[in-house]
């Protein structure tokens, strides 16, 4: 009965962290569910096997430089698994929403991409131990193990980018609390894919990608959040506009068009932005190659910013600000530069209250 129940739980848990990598494809509430089902699951597969620990403190586990890694494979397995129970509250948006801690979703995807690897390797030994080809045995195991990081290093962001649909209500995403500002209402510029690339008619809005369709209509992550912040102060909103060659509408053509101008510290033309009346401005932008897009640079580098003063809210898909708050001191002569947030790209279409908060401190 025990052998049963271990290895159906054995079986749960490798089905349940399968299918939570798919995330774009099943959804956040049926993620946070399989989340549950996979660390009960877990809970049960460790409490049958207890021995290995009174094994290993015994001295009486497996011998040799195999049974030394596969006890090495294991304690780093706990330890993950607990770091990722910790890191799956953290980011989860259902079950868990008070919990503050390790909220980073890029972090959550690594470890995950971590443990499905240990995983691999853990089951693998089982099968290294009985095999008699023992080095053809350890070069299954290698090759599923690195199977195991391309899908969470590989497969899950390339699913995000080219599978993710996103479709908003507009009034629903943007409307919200008002935000009285006792001095200057900063004026809001921002930078995005939409208006600046010649997309295909029916093109899909694909959020990895910066887009997003709100009631229908093509528009882009930073765009939408900047019309949060218009709807809570009242601010103007000006876009950041290329008056020359558009980007591809490839996400990945931009990408190398992206990483070509930063080798080149190019300068696009954009239209003029007149900054001039203004001693407050957020700058709203996506983090490129890990720092501002170039159209971006040229808004900053053609204006003067002398005795102004820069808040910054960024979007991206692995940490925080990059190296983009140096650079924008550097091409901002004269600004006080501020950072506000960094938002990761899943969450911008339910930002608005984070944003409202953000907004109380800087009036």
């Amino acid at each position: 009965m025990k052998k049963k129940l271990n290895l159906f739980s054995e079986i749960i848990m490798y089905l349940a962290l399968l299918a939570q990598m798919l995330y774009v494809l099943i959804g956040n509430t049926v993620h946070e569910i399989l989340g549950i089902v996979f660390f009960v699951s877990l809970v049960v597969h460790i409490f049958i096997k207890r021995w290995w620990f009174r094994a290993v403190t015994s001295g009486k586990g497996r011998k040799g430089k195999a049974g030394i890694f596969a006890n090495i494979v294991i304690i780093l397995l706990i330890l993950t698994s607990i770091t990722l129970m910790i890191s799956s509250m953290g980011v989860s948006r259902i079950l868990f929403p008070w919990f503050k801690f390790m909220m980073e979703p890029l972090f959550h995807r690594y470890l995950a991409t971590a443990l499905l690897t240990l995983s691999i390797v853990h089951g693998g030994m089982h099968f290294y131990f009985k095999a008699k080809a023992k080095k053809r045995a350890v070069v299954l195991i290698t090759l599923l193990a690195i199977a195991g990081l391309a899908i969470g290093l590989a497969l899950v962001p390339y699913l995000n980018r080219h599978l993710r649909k996103v479709e908003v209500a507009f009034d629903e995403k943007v409307r919200g609390e008002k935000v009285e500002m006792t001095e200057e209402i900063p004026l809001v510029v921002y930078f995005t894919r939409v208006g600046n690339t010649d997309f295909e008619p029916d093109v899909d809005a694909v959020s990895g990608a910066s887009l997003m369709k709100a009631d229908g209509v093509l528009m882009g992550n930073t765009q939408l959040m900047a019309f949060m912040i218009q709807d809570a102060i009242g601010s103007e909103v000006i876009p950041i506009t290329l008056t020359g060659e558009k980007y591809p509408s490839s996400y990945m053509d931009t990408v190398s068009v992206g990483s070509r101008e930063l080798k080149e510290d190019a300068r696009p033309a954009i239209e003029d932005i007149d900054i001039s009346g203004h001693n407050k401005i957020i700058l709203v932008y996506p983090i490129w190659w890990g720092t501002v897009p170039m159209p971006v640079a040229t808004f900053l580098e053609a204006n003067d910013f002398t005795g102004k003063t820069i808040y910054l809210l960024a979007t991206q898909g692995s940490f925080g600000f990059a190296s983009s708050t140096s650079d924008i001191k550097k091409m901002a002569k004269g600004a006080e530069v501020v950072e506000g947030l960094s938002i990761y790209c899943d969450d911008i279409p339910n930002a608005r209250t984070e944003i409202t908060e953000w907004l109380k401190k800087i009036e």
